[in-house]
């Protein structure tokens, strides 16, 4: 078990499920990694960091899916922050990206915020350069929400793609405009360092058939690897 690389996962908020990333991961616990889960923030102490080679980390600033409380606290930004800088692996899946009001520390840590999205709809990722992380992926489709996001770290190495078709006038959301777009193109993972660990970023993964696809599979796997180094 001592070549098993040790994952922390943190998922689980108002508009993300934990069950999908815990049931997404399923496959990969088959292989060489071992997760743990937090699904509540509460029960998250930042000396755990210590334990684990990588976090993945696929939740908002809200406690849980039923308690919207905001918990990445100045305390645990910093705990973060030194946990990557001192050699420590960050995967950042979809809903991670998310920033809250007051988490300018992690959002600088992570490299980017979410900008936005418009209705679920056919989303293609597509690697776009040859790197660890996309080696052997290939380009894949599935019904998602197509995140946006706006980069803010210099040094982002973007990796992957992603495109939808337009939306048309067709929105669920009728108060919010924002979900009717047309067709486009963002950057849908990159990589960066900081300080001697690791950081990749992965917008895909509303969707429990995201995770399951064998190509987001073989990204995740990659993405873990690299951030383990």
């Amino acid at each position: 078990m001592d070549h098993l690389i040790k994952i922390l996962l943190i998922c689980g908020d108002y508009w993300h499920p934990g069950q999908i990333p815990i049931d997404g991961i399923a496959p990969l616990s088959k292989n060489e990694f071992k997760f743990d889960i937090i699904s509540n923030a509460k029960e998250f102490l930042p000396d755990m960091l210590k334990e684990y080679s990588v976090v993945l980390l696929c939740k908002m600033d809200e406690v849980s899916q039923d308690d919207k409380t905001p918990w990445k606290t100045e305390f645990i930004q910093n705990a973060f922050a030194g946990y990557v800088e001192n050699g420590g692996g960050l995967v950042v899946v979809h809903s991670g990206t998310v920033a809250g009001e007051n988490t300018e520390k992690l959002d600088r840590l992570i490299g980017c915020k979410f900008a936005g999205h418009p209705n679920a709809s056919p989303v293609t990722v597509s690697p776009i350069k040859k790197h660890p992380i996309t080696e052997g992926v290939e380009i894949f489709c599935e019904i998602d929400e197509h995140y946006s996001i706006d980069i803010i770290a210099g040094d982002a190495d973007v990796l992957l793609a992603s495109y939808s078709p337009a939306q048309g006038e067709k929105n669920k959301y009728k108060e919010d405009p924002y979900h009717n777009c047309p067709e486009a193109i963002h950057a849908a993972g990159y990589a960066r360092t900081q300080g001697k660990g690791r950081i990749c970023v992965l917008t895909p993964g509303h969707n429990l058939a995201v995770w399951h696809n064998p190509q987001f599979q073989k990204l995740l796997s990659n993405a873990i690897k690299w951030c383990a180094n």
